[in-house]
């Protein structure tokens, strides 16, 4: 496995972790994890983080790595599975459990409230807006959750909970990249 990417910021800097090769898998750019997490800075200290469509677990162990208390991993892929739960042993990080799961399957279950949740599905499968949905009404999110999305650059999110609030809005080549706060 010859794939790695390099956390960015906190406890984990310059450490690096590794992913397989998989449809639809595309690990988050290293400038656009810097600017998403340059926007988070003061939410992911103590958060509890739900990272939705895992893949490479970039978002996720960027969380982690700047003091989140608690993240969750869903992933499908059971080869992406393993090779996340292999950086959670390299890194020692207690604080991430991996679930290889459909996200909506997940999302199905019993709801658990979070503070921050990343959505980053595989392009070109049209997820993000229905993800959004779902955490909404399935009480996923606690009151003031922040609500990072990665689409496609040219998808339009029509549809979203109205009690979101658009806060942050960029687009990196072909990678849009969008930052909601839920209201109440």
């Amino acid at each position: 496995m010859s794939n790695k990417l390099r956390i960015i910021g906190g406890d984990w800097r310059s450490r690096c972790i590794t992913f397989v090769d998989a449809p639809g898998l595309r690990p988050t750019p290293a400038r656009v994890r810097e600017t998403v997490f340059n926007w988070l800075r003061n939410d992911i200290i103590g958060s509890r983080c739900l990272d939705l469509y895992a893949g490479s677990g970039a978002l996720g162990f960027e969380a982690a790595s700047r003091g989140a208390k608690s993240v969750i991993q869903i992933e499908n892929n059971a080869l992406a599975c393993r090779a996340l739960k292999e950086n959670t042993v390299k890194l020692n990080a207690d604080q991430i459990k991996i679930v290889q799961a459909d996200v909506f399957r997940y999302l199905a279950g019993d709801a658990d409230l979070f503070d921050v949740v990343f959505i980053d599905p595989p392009f070109a499968l049209s997820l993000a807006v229905q993800t959004c949905q779902w955490l909404e009404e399935k009480s996923w999110l606690s009151k003031h959750a922040k609500i990072y999305v990665e689409t496609e650059s040219t998808l339009k999110l029509d549809g979203l909970p109205e009690n979101w609030r658009l806060l942050k809005s960029k687009v990196a080549g072909e990678v849009g990249y969008h930052l909601f706060e839920r209201l109440g």
